[in-house]
């Protein structure tokens, strides 16, 4: 059977740079694009015509995933892997709680970055039933952690991460005991388009951030070391790119 990975957010910045891998590595991948004028998927599906196809997604659109789900399921009849990758942030989201607050922008990060996972869970669910790897994969962000929060502003993107967490850890109540497995990443400070525009203070280029969040995203965990009866796939936990385990 074909490994086959869905995509979300794979226009630019980590997306791509995962979808990019995948096809490295022999994937068929189905590419979530929410950019037609941007050119970057484009010239990677002339590079793998067989094995990349460009499918339009907005994951703020419970349309716009299920129609991606039929496109998808006319062309294969299973889904091994799904990357929840598409997130945003916002210009507006430095002011302290003595500003004014854009509550618009605040609704646009959670329908964006905590909803829209659960729509494309929802959404490719069936074709994730009949595949072989059932993994789905998160990029959430050391932001959603409420033990390690430092901030004074950011109020609708850590909300939205910390909401992201909950969605999946119910996710994972139900779904864990039919056979999936799960990954929730924080892939490090990138290089991104998160703001509209590239940023260019941060610590790693998406290429460099893909390189070990592909390798977590792909990898069996082993037993529990305190109980060997138990996979280690039985633990919800979130990593971050040097492999260290954030608290919720």
């Amino acid at each position: 059977m074909n490994r086959i990975a869905v995509v979300t957010g794979a226009d630019r910045g980590l997306g791509h740079a995962l979808t990019s891998r995948l096809l490295g590595k022999g994937w068929q991948v189905y590419a979530g694009q929410y950019m037609p004028e941007w050119p970057a998927l484009s010239e990677l599906q002339a590079q793998y015509p067989e094995r990349l196809t460009l499918v339009p997604l907005n994951v703020a659109s419970t349309k716009s995933t299920l129609d991606a789900s039929s496109i998808v399921a006319q062309t294969t009849d299973h889904v091994d892997l799904l990357i929840n990758n598409a997130g945003v942030l916002s210009t507006t989201m430095n002011g302290s709680v003595r500003e004014s607050q854009d509550y618009d922008e605040m609704h646009r990060m959670y329908d964006i970055n905590a909803v829209g996972p659960l729509r494309m869970v929802e959404a490719f669910l069936p074709l994730l039933d009949a595949g072989e790897g059932k993994r789905i994969c998160f990029i959430s962000s050391e932001a959603g952690s409420i033990n390690r929060c430092t901030r004074t502003s950011w109020y609708g993107y850590c909300q939205s991460k910390a909401a992201l967490n909950m969605g999946i850890k119910i996710l994972f109540n139900r779904l864990r005991p039919e056979g999936y497995t799960f990954r929730v990443y924080h892939p490090g400070w990138m290089r991104t388009y998160m703001n509209g525009t590239k940023g260019t203070d941060a610590d790693l280029e998406p290429e460099e951030a893909a390189v070990p969040a592909l390798a977590y995203f792909l990898r069996n965990l082993q037993a529990d070391a305190h109980n060997t009866a138990r996979s280690g796939e039985d633990r919800l936990t979130m990593r971050d790119w040097q492999g260290r385990e954030w608290p919720w």
